[in-house]
């Protein structure tokens, strides 16, 4: 009889936990309020299912008890009851997945008058690449990334020369009430663009392009995170996406340069002094997700006052941090890995250019 008992709360406290839990979803800032529906739709065809399921257990055991008086009568098939359990599994299974088909289709089924917005995905860094007055995006590909050209726009495509770059801030701007295609692509790893108001997320595949669309309908600021683990500093990917209204989005879009303007005047780092240009390639390479300025611990030792900082070796030797160090952490980082560290860190591919200012940065030099 306790079991019976327990199985009972079991049910009524679920029951009620679900209606008077504080969590619930997020509010919804984007036109897939379907998707919630679906999500709400499973909830409740699941929990009926829990219900009915667990209830029947606790009737079956008060039933069919232990009495030493009774035999069990052996029945090995029902053609009746498994005729009824098929039809309204069925019945259950269509009524969960064929809402979902039809959200499915609108949601890979883009409106004509979308504008399209390209967004890069590397370890662990967002980028973004609206077009330009041309309305239309230039072609791409990782054969053409460079750190001046770190989105891989083909240099060779008219179509691309007024394109914008966002390539360091992490920031994507929408204007609200539009809707908008996303592009996605990786530039390394399987990495998933996910903005939970929005309740749409895709997967960014490398050598594909993939996309999902939406139409933002509340301004805010909000988190846009990386949904698939994509290595030791996936929880550090994390971006933003400002909504604004139609006049500020054009304001902040007439603000950026051109793919053009970039690279006729150097590359995203020219024009600024060594130390920037190094603050630069760490937030581009994504260097400070897992290495912390503040002293605070991270997936790799603190940048915070390495420069000439004593270091215990994970072979036991102590060695002094200074510029052939760094070069060589950088460049073939498990050759000497610090004592309590992972030799998670894959290898960089850096200019000596590149390698000196990315040095100034961690030395300070500049600040």
């Amino acid at each position: 009889m306790a079991v019976v008992i327990v199985l009972v709360l079991l049910v009524v406290g679920s029951v009620i936990f679900t209606f008077v839990s504080p969590y619930w979803f997020t509010p919804i800032a984007s036109n897939w309020g379907t998707i919630d529906d679906i999500l709400i739709l499973t909830f409740i065809l699941t929990g009926i299912v829990f219900v009915l399921v667990v209830l029947f257990m606790a009737w079956a055991i008060h039933k069919y008890r232990y009495d030493k008086n009774r035999r069990s009568a052996y029945e090995p098939e029902n053609n009746k009851l498994e005729w009824w359990l098929t039809i309204l599994t069925s019945i259950a299974v269509i009524a969960m997945l064929a809402p979902g088909l039809v959200v499915w289709n609108d949601f890979i089924t883009v409106p004509e008058d979308a504008h399209e917005v390209d967004v890069l995905g590397q370890q662990w860094h967002w980028a973004f690449r609206y077009p330009g007055e041309d309305g239309v995006l230039g072609t791409s590909g990782v054969q053409h990334i460079t750190f001046a050209n770190p989105l891989g726009v083909n240099p060779d495509d008219p179509n691309g020369q007024d394109d914008i770059l966002i390539a360091t801030s992490q920031v994507m701007h929408l204007p609200m009430d539009r809707p908008v295609k996303i592009l996605l692509r990786s530039k390394d790893v399987l990495h998933d663009f996910y903005v939970p108001q929005f309740r749409a997320k895709m997967d960014m595949i490398p050598g594909q392009v993939s996309y999902f669309w939406l139409t933002p309908i509340r301004e805010g600021t909000f988190e846009i995170l990386c949904a698939e683990l994509c290595g030791v500093g996936h929880y550090q990917m994390r971006g933003k996406v400002v909504v604004e209204d139609e006049a500020s989005y054009q304001t902040w879009l007439t603000t950026q340069p051109t793919f053009a303007e970039t690279m006729s005047s150097g590359g995203v780092d020219a024009g600024v002094s060594l130390f920037d240009r190094g603050r630069l390639l760490a937030e581009g390479q994504g260097c400070l997700s897992c290495h912390s300025l503040d002293g605070s611990a991270g997936v790799g030792p603190t940048w915070q006052n390495i420069f000439g900082r004593s270091e215990t070796m994970a072979d036991g030797s102590v060695i002094v941090v200074d510029e052939a160090y760094l070069r060589e952490s950088i460049i073939n980082p498990n050759a000497k890995v610090v004592e309590g560290f992972d030799p998670f860190m894959p290898p960089y591919d850096l200019t000596d250019e590149e390698l000196e200012a990315i040095i100034a940065f961690m030395r300070g030099e500049g600040e």
